[in-house]
């Protein structure tokens, strides 16, 4: 489900009129629902180590050298070199003088440090990636701006997650007549997705209200 049909999947919900394109999402609940959408998505995805958001990087790196550029655009969970899993160790100044413990990497800066070897070595890094969203063409990139971009969550859960959860925030009210009706859609939904494709259990994402 893209971007557009979201938004329009919205617009049912709170009873306004569909659009058939981002031309006609003049009226400034339109603009709202416009960031709502991508602010919670960008919230959903960085709530839990979802299974949907790990990707996998190969990274040589040089002999006689212990420090390669962090190419990874999100955060590192697992480093194995030689089929070797390395542990994340903190202390980074021991790499400089190589009294690092053995099969550990750190970080610094820009850069990924390891224990010099004495050939190539190849590093495969799994991670999550920070983007949440990817255009018509399944390139990633961090929001939905187009109106045939759409969510990196999986369906079936991004269309309930989303827009019951969007239809909340906008309207803030728990006085509305639907609000208990979307906490509820919303709430299983990601209950559902949590138990499905989730790679840990952390807190539920919230949905922050504002009266109007």
């Amino acid at each position: 489900m893209n971007y557009l049909e979201l938004i329009n999947k919205c617009l049912v919900e709170l009873n306004y009129k569909q659009v058939s394109s981002f031309s006609e999402l003049t009226k400034n609940d339109h603009k709202k629902l416009k960031n709502i959408l991508n602010v919670l998505n960008a919230e959903v995805c960085g709530s839990d180590r979802w299974s949907f958001l790990l990707r996998k990087e190969e990274i040589t790196l040089p002999k006689n050298t212990c420090e390669i550029q962090n190419t990874i655009d999100g955060r590192i969970e697992t480093v194995i070199v030689d089929g070797a899993k390395f542990d994340y160790y903190e202390d980074f100044e021991k790499f400089f003088t190589n009294a690092q413990p053995m099969q550990t990497y750190s970080l610094f800066n820009d850069k990924i440090l390891f224990p010099a070897f004495d050939k190539n070595k190849i590093v495969e890094i799994i991670y999550y990636t920070k983007n949440h969203a990817k255009n018509a063409e399944g390139k990633e990139k961090y929001l939905m701006e187009e109106d045939t971009d759409s969510t990196l969550i999986p369906e079936p859960f991004a269309e309930p997650v989303l827009v019951y959860g969007a239809c909340m925030r906008l309207k803030g009210n728990p006085q509305h007549v639907r609000f208990s009706y979307w906490m509820s859609m919303y709430r299983d939904a990601l209950a559902n997705m949590r138990s499905r494709v989730s790679a840990s259990i952390d807190e539920t994402p919230s949905v922050k209200m504002h009266r109007r």
